[in-house]
């Protein structure tokens, strides 16, 4: 018996991996994140299976249903949205688990700043203007943040930041950033990024929580700020130049072997 901790993705059903839901088709017992996890992907479990929206439960809850299961013998997926590894809460159920003496395994899953720059169709490193990308959030009721990873600390790095968890915090977020990015620095708020009813919000530091209220986003938004957002001017990345070579592209051999052809 295993269970299986899924990443759904970041919404759209079709972005779930095949892993993911061939496990999802096989398991005769089903758990999953029902306020971010598209009913859709839950709907292959196979016939009969136990399919538990664990929204409204507990750890104790959770982790009761999959000590139960492995008593019946029976695989658990666990599906939760993005990745699992990115504030999916994986950790403590996995360290219950191994107090029980239960295995599991992790799949991944596409997470939601990957599925919001695809809609975006953007590129979150540019030569020259950002090759950094850090993923992050600011305290919350749930969770308080370390000191050292307050945005005024990682803002200095002037690198791209995918902000999540955060839409009522834009008043921190402006007052932590601006110094370091400016006022006017683009800012690109993704509403349930892939899902059916996905907004997407650009404007910049100063004008961010104007836009937010207007919208009236209380949650489920990631922040992306960064100088990369609308950035046309930058240099290319030398990867592809005719003049670069490389192990796969080495110009001089090439040179040299079409002389002795010659």
């Amino acid at each position: 018996m295993t269970v299986y901790f899924i990443g759904a993705g970041p919404g759209a059903p079709d972005l779930i991996t095949l892993r993911g839901q061939r496990l999802i088709e096989r398991c005769p017992v089903c758990l999953y994140a029902g306020s971010l996890v598209p009913a859709e992907i839950v709907a292959s479990a196979p016939e009969g299976a136990l399919v538990r929206d664990t929204a409204p439960m507990h750890l104790d809850e959770i982790v009761a249903e999959m000590e139960a299961a492995e008593g019946r013998g029976e695989d658990v997926a666990r599906v939760h949205s993005g990745d699992p590894s990115l504030y999916g809460a994986i950790a403590e159920q996995m360290r219950r688990l191994d107090a029980l003496g239960i295995r599991y395994e992790v799949v991944p899953g596409v997470p939601a700043f990957a599925g919001a720059a695809a809609r975006l169709a953007t590129e979150l490193t540019l030569p020259e203007i950002a090759q950094t990308v850090i993923l992050t959030r600011t305290a919350g009721k749930a969770s308080s943040m370390p000191e050292s990873e307050r945005l005024e600390v990682l803002g200095a790095s002037k690198a791209t930041l995918a902000i999540h968890l955060s839409i009522r915090n834009l008043a921190y977020v402006e007052e932590a950033l601006t110094p370091h990015y400016g006022a006017d620095c683009p800012v690109v708020i993704v509403y349930r990024a892939t899902w059916p009813d996905e907004q997407v919000i650009i404007t910049d530091l100063a004008g961010m929580r104007a836009r937010v209220r207007a919208e009236k986003l209380t949650r489920t938004a990631l922040i992306f700020v960064g100088h990369v957002f609308g950035e046309t001017a930058f240099r290319e990345s030398r990867l592809y130049d005719s003049e670069f070579a490389h192990v796969l592209r080495n110009r001089g051999k090439k040179a040299k072997a079409q002389g002795e052809v010659r």
